[in-house]
């Protein structure tokens, strides 16, 4: 296999970045998982989308066809690592689709968008602050002056924005130290 090969497999143009790379094996992985597609070349194709995926996420950036450590490249993949990822990839095909979803593997292949993972975080500092703030204006301006706002709901919500935040912050740091690892590995 060459590296124009392993793009087609993957149907991405040879300037594809990382985030189109495993856009587009989560698709064909699901595409042609023996488990969800029963098919006769179905296996076959799991294998090579998995291979394809591996050596292009692997090197990608490093080399391009007609480069001269291309040739170093591809010859080192195919000693070293081309047949273990072709063994994991049975592996793979054998286990049910579920399962393959929940293995390291697949889970390294999630895309976690910049902006998706920062508005969510200001979205989640913004119902804090709404929660506590909304609360104590309540108190001080009621609608109904014998009313006040019930303490239930106040702590209920002030519960749901703990957690959106806590869950927000750990996106947002786990996208912080993603982008960084990118950084030093193209550097």
């Amino acid at each position: 296999m060459t590296i124009t090969e392993y793009y087609k497999i993957l149907e991405l143009p040879l300037n594809a970045s990382e985030d189109d790379i495993k856009r587009a094996y989560r698709k064909k992985a699901r595409l042609f998982h023996p488990d969800v597609n029963h098919s006769a070349g179905a296996k076959d194709m799991f294998i090579l989308v998995t291979e394809a995926y591996d050596f292009l996420i692997s090197h990608h950036g490093k080399a391009t066809a007609g480069e001269r450590s291309y040739e170093q490249i591809m010859e080192e993949w195919r000693k070293y690592r081309q047949d273990r990822t072709r063994q994991r990839a049975r592996a793979y095909s054998d286990s049910s689709y579920a399962s393959f979803k929940s293995t390291s593997f697949y889970k390294s292949t999630r895309i976690l968008d910049g902006t998706t993972i920062i508005i969510s975080f200001a979205m989640s500092v913004m119902v804090f602050v709404y929660t506590i703030f909304g609360f104590f204006f309540r108190l001080k301006h009621p609608a109904d002056v014998a009313e006040k706002p019930p303490i239930f709901t106040f702590l209920f919500l002030l519960t749901l924005s703990v957690i959106l935040f806590t869950v927000s912050f750990i996106y947002l740091r786990s996208f912080i130290r993603q982008s960084k690892k990118r950084k030093k590995g193209s550097a």
